[in-house]
């Protein structure tokens, strides 16, 4: 089964369903600072040089277009809250997230809260055994261990990622609050509400996203997937094309909350 960015699922027309943004980074020498950004981003971005500058201002522009096509008002209306940017400022009203890693960036947007998204190309798996010694469940070191396959772990790491951004938290002392069991069962520390994970491959990276449903469903849901153009090299802020791509997936899951014991 594969899907295309030009997809559309039916249930996308019955129930709110957040929509996956990616674009990749444009080379180029070092950027002038664009006028678009608030004063807070051009604080932030002051502080950057080189690569990560192109990234910050990626993500920016990225972001944009995820709340202009989200909410339909125009790019120059639309900007995150300040700091970390998981909802809009302006308009009011939506749910971000934000990934980035190796010269693609992801937003994922919504009207409804709980959002995750990390992406981490598909070839990176470093000492990845050392990583599940340290950080990860008993349960989830004998079946990753057994199994010996670096993309079952870094499966395991981006919906650990994924979940610890839509419930608002970091990594430190977190990672075990999701477990990631064998054939990717999946257990969180969430009683409340209904959240679903979604793992496609895309671009050359694994595209992780956690979200909260507002009812529960089987149903094989799968969140849209849009590659647009990437940004200008001066970072004009226009709309941007999209372009085609293809997704392949690779796991859906509903996250289970935690099991009761007595």
């Amino acid at each position: 089964m594969a899907g295309s960015s030009k997809d559309s699922n039916r249930e996308q027309l019955l129930t709110p369903m957040p929509q996956i943004w990616l674009c990749h980074q444009t080379p180029g020498e070092d950027p002038v600072i664009p006028g678009w950004l608030t004063d807070y981003e051009r604080k932030t971005v002051a502080k950057f040089g080189g690569p990560r500058k192109r990234e910050y201002l990626t993500s920016r522009w990225l972001i944009r277009q995820a709340i202009s096509r989200s909410s339909g008002e125009p790019l120059t209306g639309c900007r995150p809250v300040p700091g970390r940017p998981n909802r809009s400022e302006q308009p009011p009203g939506f749910y971000l997230s934000l990934s980035h890693s190796h010269g693609l960036s992801a937003c994922v947007a919504s009207p409804e809260p709980g959002l995750g998204i990390d992406i981490e190309p598909l070839q990176r798996h470093p000492q990845w055994h050392k990583v599940v010694k340290r950080w990860f469940t008993p349960r989830e070191q004998d079946w990753l261990f057994r199994a010996d396959d670096p993309r079952n772990f870094l499966v395991t790491w981006t919906l650990k990622e994924a979940w610890l951004k839509a419930t608002g938290r970091g990594i430190a002392n977190n990672l075990q609050t999701l477990e990631v069991l064998e054939g990717f069962e999946l257990q969180g520390d969430q009683s409340k509400g209904y959240w679903s994970a979604n793992c496609y491959e895309c671009e050359g990276f694994l595209v992780t996203l956690v979200w909260q449903q507002s009812e529960a469903t089987d149903l094989p849901v799968w969140p849209a997937i849009q590659l647009l153009q990437p940004p200008a090299e001066d970072f004009s802020l226009s709309e941007a094309k999209g372009l085609d791509t293809s997704w392949e997936p690779r796991i859906r899951r509903n996250i289970h909350p935690p099991v009761e014991t007595r």
